[in-house]
């Protein structure tokens, strides 16, 4: 079994993100353990997904957060690739668009929640509202908020009420049964300027080139201490954020993947019993079968 617990950030902030590797740091044998615990889980994963909608109790909100060419959709596609779709959705969001602005920071990501016994996987979310635009507080300036008139508004406090506010929403979300569960998929800047120029020379990938993700690694600093201070004041017992190795796509996933089953098995999910009700139904149900079938 994986210890899955060494990636997760502490609630107490304790760390920092220099102390979560971009590379996993295993031996080869133990690596291994990590890749085939992807193919593993699939099938755990399935039946967990399964046990969730039938049981109707709880919801699952899957977070990924990080830099561009980190392999976010790459991993919803093949640790999600064994769960019945009908269960999961997943919701990429971009720029706001005006409707979204016209709304609070919070409000096109709470519309988009999982109802119950469905998962929910959110490509980037309201962490955007303190990375890029604590990156880049010209954003702020756009969302017609009381009391900014300036970036100079845009002070230390108001980033500290933000994480208060999020931390207060997933705490409303868990309490309701909403299981959250937050991956930083933790690539090197070495190996987003490797997965940059595969994207360059290879035609199919072509279309995922955008000049703004390029311009953005000038920002790579400000964007890391943005990622370490959602960490200290977001991670919580209620919902956590691991932060993954994102430099080898396979364990990045096994690892994910295993987090994920892991977390769905802790819910101590189970298909519902059936009252003498029903039972009765079923029986009905048999002998009519039987009885269409002898005629």
């Amino acid at each position: 079994m994986i210890d899955f617990q060494e990636f997760k950030f502490p609630e107490d902030a304790s760390a920092g993100l220099k102390d979560f590797s971009s590379k996993c740091g295993k031996g080869k044998e133990e690596r291994k353990q990590v890749k085939n615990a992807l193919k593993e889980h699939k099938a755990q994963l399935s039946l967990q997904q399964e046990k969730l909608y039938a049981y109707d109790k709880y919801a699952v909100l899957i977070i990924f957060q990080a830099m561009d060419a980190a392999g976010k959709d790459g991993t919803i596609k093949h640790v999600m690739s064994g769960v019945n779709p009908q269960g999961c959705k997943v919701k990429s969001f971009k720029k706001p668009s005006e409707e979204e602005l016209d709304h609070t920071y919070l409000w096109r990501c709470i519309k988009e929640m999982p109802e119950r016994g469905q998962i929910g996987i959110f490509n980037r979310s309201y962490y955007e509202e303190v990375l890029v635009a604590r990156v880049h507080p010209e954003i702020i300036l756009k969302q017609k908020l009381p009391g900014i008139g300036s970036e100079e508004d845009v002070t230390e406090q108001f980033w500290l009420r933000r994480y208060r506010e999020i931390n207060n929403l997933e705490e409303y979300f868990v309490n309701n049964g909403v299981q959250v569960l937050k991956f930083f998929l933790n690539v090197s800047k070495e190996e987003q300027k490797i997965r940059f120029i595969k994207r360059i020379k290879n035609p199919s990938k072509n279309w995922k080139i955008s000049l703004s993700d390029f311009s953005e690694r000038q920002y790579w600093d400000q964007y890391q201490d943005a990622y370490e201070q959602m960490l200290k004041n977001t991670s919580t017992g209620y919902a956590p954020w691991y932060v993954i190795p994102a430099d080898n796509k396979d364990i990045m996933r096994a690892l994910v993947s295993v987090i994920i089953t892991e977390n769905l098995k802790s819910l101590k999910l189970h298909f519902p019993s059936i009252d003498e009700e029903k039972k009765r139904e079923i029986e009905k149900a048999e002998k009519w079968i039987h009885e269409e079938n002898s005629q």
